[in-house]
């Protein structure tokens, strides 16, 4: 037994030691190929980047074509547009205080509420508001640290469409699940983000260096456990002269994130419309809207 645990230990840091030597190399290369050539080619930011977001395969085809055009833009403006709302209703509407809000966004028209579902803007816009302090530093600082690395590395095209689809899905899944509460928050989104960057990890775990595979797992873990106790503290112990709000939507964000977000981010070097993975994953969740829209006008408890 001791033997082969000796033999295990050995292998292990033989590959630790090839992976380190291959990266060496790499980064040698890459740092011949970029002499007096493109000033947006590979920098440290983005060989750190590579590291976290993507596996070994798929790093050099990265850092060969990585820029910093466009820029983020999707996530931060997102984020400015949420925490504008934030402000808004924290200081110019009235509130008993600001910490928690409760009067003010319950009146907003971007809340989903749903005495107001006919108005279907608020199926998305709900993500702009949020019902206090704790809340909306947890989404901001979230979809930022994960949003923003994603972003620089499959653009803003595909994690807008990851996190939108969450928006949606979280939405919908409250609207059949938590009929007659309000949602507000942009958590829906934020784990269609982790939902697709867990999977991306947990299937490449060997390949996205295993000690920062074990501490990413453990600060994804972390963070929903804290969240996911925020949003059931609204839901269950909000005080009687409160609104409680509902929590489907972190669920519904999360798998929608490990359906659609795992796709569009394991297809980083492919065309994404050409893997048939996309196209099963876009017509389940086609599937789980549409069951969801004939639900809220036949048969919602809300009508």
């Amino acid at each position: 037994m001791a033997a082969a645990h000796n033999l295990e230990m050995e292998e292990d840091v033989t590959l630790n030691r090839d992976r380190e030597m291959k990266e060496m190399l790499e980064e040698e290369k890459m740092r011949e190929y970029g002499a007096g050539k493109d000033p947006f080619k590979p920098k440290k930011v983005q060989r750190i980047v590579s590291k976290w977001m993507l596996p070994e395969p798929m790093r050099r085809t990265y850092l060969e074509r990585a820029n910093c055009l466009p820029p983020p833009v999707f996530i931060i403006s997102i984020s400015i547009a949420e925490l504008a709302v934030f402000i808004y209703y924290a200081v110019w509407k009235p509130q008993e205080q600001w910490i928690t809000l409760d009067t003010g966004i319950l009146e907003s028209p971007f809340i989903y509420s749903p005495e107001k579902r006919e108005e279907a803007w608020r199926f998305i816009s709900y993500m702009l508001v949020h019902a206090g302090v704790q809340h909306i530093l947890g989404n901001l600082v979230m979809q930022l640290v994960l949003g923003i690395p994603l972003e620089m590395v499959h653009k803003g095209l595909r994690v807008g469409l990851v996190y939108l689809a969450g928006v949606i899905a979280g939405s919908l899944a409250s609207s059949i699940f938590d009929p007659l509460k309000s949602l507000v928050g942009a958590s829906g989104g934020v784990y269609a983000l982790m939902g697709g960057y867990f999977m991306n990890v947990l299937v490449n775990f060997r390949e996205m260096i295993p000690a920062f595979g074990i501490i990413r797992l453990l600060i994804i873990v972390l963070i929903i456990v804290s969240d996911m106790g925020f949003a059931l503290y609204r839901r269950f112990f909000v005080p009687a002269n409160g609104s409680p709000v509902s929590f489907a939507a972190h669920i519904a964000g999360g798998f929608a994130g490990m359906s659609i977000g795992y796709t569009v981010f394991s297809c980083f070097d492919k065309a994404l419309l050409k893997d048939p993975r996309f196209w099963i994953a876009i017509a389940a969740y086609l599937a789980c809207v549409l069951f969801a829209v004939f639900f809220n006008i036949f048969l919602s408890p809300a009508n």
